[in-house]
């Protein structure tokens, strides 16, 4: 059973509605979730939407974790030695923060959801991530096998 403070609860309930905001700006600003393609480059620490072809927009991310459908949890990216270290310092500052003020679901590798609801779970906690590491929104990239990628997006602009 995980343990976190009191206060836990309702900051969580508030970085989701916050970042429900900033990826409603980031839609309104930068037609997010409108392009007919995009892609990540974790080397680079990229995300790119393209129309035609053509790079649109380019943003800087970060990697907070993964959900996935066949093993049921979340995995903090901190604890995923399949990414490169260079993506992970948001998530590094969010498992100290769980670690300085006892919250366990950011301070463990896994977190799992006693609602059953990957997608909820995933959103929630990239939520704290944005709040913790003060990002402008989250983008998710469906995974093979179910579950998705959340990436955390640090700064964003229009390709010039």
């Amino acid at each position: 059973m995980m343990t976190n403070p009191d206060w836990y609860a309702h900051w969580r309930a508030e970085a989701v509605d916050q970042l429900n905001d900033k990826n409603r700006r980031l839609q309104d600003e930068f037609r997010l979730g409108g392009w007919s393609r995009y892609d990540y480059d974790l080397t680079s620490g990229k995300l790119v939407f393209s129309d035609e072809k053509v790079i649109k927009i380019i943003a800087e991310i970060q990697v907070a974790g993964s959900t996935s459908v066949k093993a049921g949890n979340w995995l903090w990216a901190w604890s995923n030695s399949n990414l490169p270290g260079e993506m992970l310092f948001d998530a590094r500052m969010v498992r100290s923060f769980g670690e300085e003020n006892g919250i366990d679901e950011l301070a463990q590798p896994y977190v799992t959801d006693a609602r059953d609801d990957l997608e909820v779970l995933g959103w929630e906690l990239s939520a704290t991530t944005v709040r913790i590491c003060h990002a402008v929104g989250v983008y998710r990239s469906p995974r093979g096998e179910g579950g998705g990628l959340y990436l955390i997006i640090k700064s964003i602009a229009w390709a010039t």
